[in-house]
Order: structure tokens, then C-alpha cells, then sequence
């Protein structure tokens, strides 16, 4: 008689490189219209982005654009972040340095990013445990998650492995300020 074991059998992946990622959308295997993140190597899907969560992200766009100076910035609004070796994620903003060619050349990689945030309504668990450790190793400095369903901003500081050491919460009655720009502003006009 055969025995069953309880151990989970080991399942071996191929994880993908970015440029074979960009040939799957060249060549169609990815359409266009698909919400997808490349994430460690793997395609992933996206969930849906409701209307609350696109209102939350065009406030925190236009705020920003009227605070921030952009002769020096540019507020990028969910596009692709590059992550050697194996991740392209698609966060809802990112302030990087102005450049005249608009990242034209390069695409936006994770060592311009000066500021990052996720607005999450129903990914919040995947904003926390997939996505920031990944912003943390890739060195990003600063991460926001704007949690539409607390009305609260997680601020995640000082990148090392694949953890933040230091992390704040700040609520609606609150003002936050980031490291890397001088931007401070009411947490209630972020999140509504």
C-alpha cells in the first residue's frame, strides 16, 4: 500500500525576464486591453480599478501637480516602474526627477523614484505583502498607501532587503510631508 505524504510537492517556475515580457506583448500573447503587472518574473492580473479608486488617484495627481514644482518633477500616473531583473509593477503614482526626454529613452526605472504610492480599496493585502517588499528592495525610498476603505495613509520609510524599517500611519485629521520632496499636505485632501 502507498503512503501519502502531507509535504506539498515542489513546483518548479520559470520565472520571465522583463524583455521577454515586453515580446509577449509585441507579439500579442499579452493584448493591450489586459490588466496585467509583472511581478518576480510572473505575470499577474490586476484587479479592476473601481471609481472611488480612480477619483482618489486623479485628486492625488492634480494636488500634486499644483504643489509640486514640474520644472522638476513629474508626476507619473500608473505606469510601468522597471525593477531589474524580473518586475515591471504599474503603482497608481510616482514622482520622479524632470527630464527632457520624459523617460522617453529608459522608461522609468526604480532607482528615479523619489516618491511612490498605491492606492488600494480591495488590494490592500497585495499592495503590503507582494508589492512593498519588492518597492523596499529595489531600494525605492519613500512608499505611500492611500487605504481608501480606513481613510488612511501607511508611509513606508527607509528601504533595507525587503522590508521598510520605519513606517507611519497618518489619518484624515493628519498632514503628512515626504523625505524626498517639500511637500506637506492634508491627509484629508489625498484621500477625500
Amino acid at each position: 500500500m502507498e503512503t501519502l505524504t502531507t509535504e506539498s510537492p515542489v513546483i518548479f517556475r520559470r520565472k520571465l525576464s522583463i524583455d521577454e515580457y515586453h515580446l509577449m506583448a509585441e507579439a500579442g500573447i499579452i493584448r493591450p486591453d489586459e490588466k496585467v503587472e509583472f511581478i518576480k518574473g510572473e505575470i499577474l492580473q490586476m484587479s479592476p480599478v473601481g471609481k472611488e479608486h480612480a477619483a482618489v488617484v486623479r485628486r492625488i495627481n492634480k494636488l500634486f501637480n499644483q504643489i509640486l514644482d514640474t520644472t522638476k518633477y513629474i508626476i507619473d500616473q500608473q505606469n510601468p516602474v522597471k525593477i531589474p531583473d524580473h518586475s515591471e509593477p504599474e503603482p497608481d503614482l510616482v514622482v520622479v526627477p524632470h527630464r527632457d526626454d520624459f523617460y522617453a529613452e529608459t522608461g522609468v526605472c526604480s532607482k528615479d523614484v523619489l516618491l511612490l504610492i498605491e492606492v488600494s480599496d480591495t488590494t490592500l493585502q497585495k499592495d503590503q505583502f507582494i508589492k512593498l517588499p519588492l518597492y523596499a528592495e529595489a531600494g525605492i525610498p519613500e512608499v505611500w498607501i492611500v487605504d481608501i476603505n480606513s481613510g488612511k495613509i501607511y508611509q513606508y520609510l527607509r528601504p533595507q532587503q525587503d522590508e521598510y524599517l520605519e513606517r507611519r500611519t497618518f489619518d484624515r485629521s493628519m498632514k503628512i510631508s515626504t523625505s524626498q520632496l517639500s511637500l506637506k499636505v492634508e491627509v484629508k485632501k489625498l484621500v477625500g
